[in-house]
C-alpha cells in the first residue's frame, strides 16, 4: 500500500466519530453535557452537546483578550468535524485548527470556506508534527475537546509551553482513568482510551503551568453511556439475535461458512469488541467506576 493510500485510510477511530455523527444527526463529536433541565434522549443530544461546548468556550479568555489587540487566537487541537472551531470564529475569536484524519479535515475545510471572510489554518497531522518554530508563544490558548487522551503528555506540554504565551491558557476537557482502572473488575477495560489522572498531575509539576480549575463533570457525561448502553441491550442485541435467527434457519449452510470466515479473521477483534458493547458491562456506573471527566484550565506560567 502507498503511503498516500495509507493516508488517505480510515481509521477505526475516525469511522467511530463519523457514524456518530451520520447516525444521531448531529454536528458535534463529542458527548453532551447533561444538566439537570435537559430530559435523557436521543432526541436532546444535540441540545446537550451545545451545553458541552458552551462550557469550554466560557473557560477560555475572552474573545477580544488578545495581547496583540487583534483579538484571542485559539488553537483547537483535535477539531474533529471542525464544529467548535467554527463557533469560536463566529464568535471573535482568532482560531486554527489541527486534526489528522483526512475524512474529518475535508468537513473542517467545508466549515472554513463558509467563513472564507475569518481567517484561519488547518493543520493536517498530529499534534507531535505541529510548526512550533513558526508559531512560537503564537497562540493565547489550546482547546482539547476529548482529544488530550490521544496525545501523550510527555509530547504535548513541552509544545504547548512554546506555543502558548506567557499567561496564555490551555482547556482540557476530556476523560483520565481513575485509580480502578486495571483492577480486573467486572466492566474493567469496558471503556478504553484516556490518561491516568494521577500521572497528568505528575507530568503537569515537571512543566511551567499551572493548574487554575479542575472541575469534575463526570456526573453531567455519565448519562451519555446511560443513553448509549441502552440502545445497545434494548434495541440493537434484540435485533442482532433476531436477524441471528432468520439467517440461521432460513440460509444455514451460507450463514454458517460466513461465520466462520469471521471467527477465522476476526475472531479476536469481535470477541473484543462483544466484551466491550454486548455484555452488559459498558454501563453508566461502570464508566464512573474508570473514568473521571474533568475540565481543566491551566494558565502558562510568566
Amino acid at each position: 500500500m502507498s503511503t498516500s493510500a495509507k493516508k488517505d485510510k480510515m481509521n477505526s477511530k475516525e469511522l467511530g466519530l463519523v457514524l456518530g455523527q451520520q447516525i444521531l444527526g448531529v454536528n458535534d463529536l463529542h458527548y453532551g453535557l447533561w444538566e439537570h433541565d435537559i430530559p435523557l434522549s436521543f432526541a436532546n443530544v444535540a441540545e446537550a452537546q451545545q451545553r458541552y461546548t458552551d462550557r469550554i468556550i466560557d473557560a477560555l479568555p475572552s474573545a477580544n483578550g488578545g495581547g496583540t489587540g487583534g483579538g484571542t487566537k485559539v488553537i483547537d487541537i483535535g477539531c474533529g468535524t471542525g464544529h467548535i472551531l467554527g463557533q469560536l470564529l463566529d464568535r471573535g475569536f482568532v482560531a486554527d485548527g489541527l486534526v489528522p484524519a483526512p475524512k474529518l479535515a475535508e468537513q473542517v475545510r467545508k466549515r472554513l470556506a463558509e467563513r472564507s471572510s475569518k481567517p484561519a489554518r488547518l493543520f493536517e497531522a498530529t499534534f507531535e508534527q505541529f510548526p512550533v518554530d513558526e508559531y512560537r508563544e503564537g497562540y493565547d490558548a489550546a482547546l482539547f475537546s476529548e482529544s488530550y487522551q490521544y496525545i501523550p503528555m510527555a509530547a504535548s506540554f513541552p509544545i504547548l509551553a512554546k506555543i502558548i504565551k506567557p499567561g496564555g491558557v490551555i482547556v482540557i476537557c476530556d476523560f483520565f482513568k481513575t485509580e480502578h482502572a486495571g483492577d480486573g473488575q467486572p466492566g474493567d477495560k469496558s471503556f478504553g482510551g484516556g490518561h491516568k489522572m494521577s500521572t497528568f498531575y505528575e507530568e503537569l509539576e515537571k512543566h511551567p503551568f499551572s493548574l487554575v480549575q479542575d472541575e469534575d463533570i463526570t456526573h453531567l457525561v455519565s448519562p451519555n453511556i446511560k443513553l448509549l448502553d441502552e440502545a445497545l441491550m434494548l434495541k440493537i442485541v434484540p435485533a442482532g439475535k433476531t436477524l441471528n435467527r432468520f439467517l440461521t434457519e432460513n440460509y444455514p449452510r451460507t450463514w454458517g461458512i460466513i461465520k466462520a470466515i469471521f471467527k477465522l479473521f476476526l475472531g479476536k477483534k469481535i470477541e473484543k469488541q462483544k466484551y466491550k458493547y454486548f455484555t452488559g458491562n459498558r454501563t453508566q456506573a461502570v464508566f464512573e467506576r474508570y473514568k473521571t471527566y474533568r475540565l481543566l484550565v491551566l494558565k502558562r506560567d510568566s
